[in-house]
């Protein structure tokens, strides 16, 4: 791996000034009329930290998708205008990695959002679309990979990590309520996360080994859910 480039200094203080902006004046017609400024405080930044934090990751995963374009490691400004017509431009800025050459949003992934209230840090898959829960109830019927799920959740919860709540009520037919780790079965995503409020390090490069240092103790998780997708295929699904 060649020595990280020295381009990213950390998020500018000014890119979550701008974000609150956006929530007073969110319309297209403000955020043209200000390009200049977000391409200075947001874009050039965020492209920095995805070819600097890309660099690192090749160290857990030689192959991770790190790609500073928008719709690959960057994601659109821009809400679906069918549903947001009066709040049409995101307030929250959004950052993936992923393995594989599946669709990103369901594929294993180191992810990062932020906002001026909270800076939000997960590895793994945020949402099953139907075809990927399909199989990862599958996947799970095999003991061996509930249990090595369930005790890598377990880790990861003992360093202080979050995961997120369970999705269904019901229990999928043909798995055993009984079984130790049935509660898996319920899950609609597998993802763990930490968050913390922006402050200095955020604002400097030392964000970059912050976020990794997280993604190295989920690394784990990364590769499980990773194996996972390998058994899936997501492409029938509709994506947005």
């Amino acid at each position: 791996m060649s020595s990280p480039s020295k381009t990213f200094l950390g998020f500018p203080k000014e890119g979550l000034q701008f974000l609150n902006k956006i929530i007073i004046n969110n319309s297209k017609e403000w955020l043209d009329a200000n390009r200049e400024e977000y391409e200075r405080v947001i874009v050039t930044p965020n492209k920095n930290y995805v070819e600097e934090m890309g660099e690192h990751l090749q160290i857990l995963v030689p192959t991770i998708n790190a790609i500073p374009k928008t719709n690959k490691s960057l994601f659109r400004i821009y809400r679906d205008a069918r549903f947001h017509l009066n709040d049409p431009i995101k307030t929250r800025i959004g950052i993936i990695f992923w393995q594989g050459s599946g669709h990103r949003m369901q594929s294993s992934a180191f992810y990062m959002h932020y906002d001026p209230q909270e800076i939000f840090v997960a590895t793994g898959i945020r949402n099953f679309k139907p075809t990927l829960l399909a199989t990862y109830r599958e996947y799970i019927q095999n003991e061996e990979r509930r249990r090595e799920l369930h005790n890598i959740l377990e880790k990861l919860k003992e360093k202080g990590y979050k995961l997120p709540e369970a999705k269904y009520k019901r229990m999928p037919r043909d798995c055993a309520k009984e079984d130790k780790y049935s509660y898996l079965y319920l899950m609609g995503a597998i993802f763990a996360y930490s968050t913390f409020t922006p402050d200095e390090t955020f604002y400097s490069e030392a964000i970059i080994e912050r976020n990794f240092k997280v993604y190295e103790e989920m690394s784990d998780l990364q590769q499980w859910v990773y194996e996972l997708t390998l058994h899936c295929d997501t492409e029938a699904d509709v994506f947005r």
